[in-house]
């Protein structure tokens, strides 16, 4: 059993990690060339979400299954499920989109001579950005519920 809790904490700190790092990555006042590497960045990380948030999301259903937590109303245990289920809609329906608007201009080869974004782009940047300072809040009351959970 302790070996699935540690699987559990270790995954979710991966998984949810990430989220942390997003407004270093995505901070407004970067030069375009900062942005470009920064956003090829962030294209690495996504990869620990997706296999962090997954593991700890199983072993989060097998912890519960396999030991006497009670029913699934502990206010812990749905306060946290909800919590992670709103950082992924956060994160997969408002910073993603966003993040891939402009990083299709930024990658655009038409776009290689320009020295700064347009109005519209700095608009998805910042919108990404605050989603993100979103994601986090909810990440660190995450890890508040798991710490004291009763």
């Amino acid at each position: 059993m302790k070996w699935l809790v540690l699987i559990h904490v270790l995954s979710a700190i991966i998984g949810v990690g990430p989220t942390f790092f997003g407004h270093v990555l995505v901070r407004n006042n970067q030069t375009l060339e900062q942005l470009r590497h920064s956003m090829k960045l962030a294209s690495l990380l996504d990869f620990f979400p997706k296999i962090g948030g997954t593991i700890a999301v199983i072993s989060g259903i097998l912890l519960i299954s396999l030991n006497d937590y009670g029913s699934y109303t502990q206010m812990w245990l749905v306060g946290s499920l909800i919590l992670y289920v709103l950082i992924q809609i956060v994160v997969i329906g408002y910073v993603a989109p966003a993040q891939k608007r402009v990083k299709q201009w930024v990658f655009d080869a038409a776009n290689a001579s320009q020295i700064e974004l347009p109005q519209e782009q700095r608009v998805n940047l910042s919108k990404a950005n605050a989603m993100l300072y979103a994601a986090s809040v909810m990440g660190l009351a995450l890890f508040v519920f798991m710490i004291i959970k009763p």
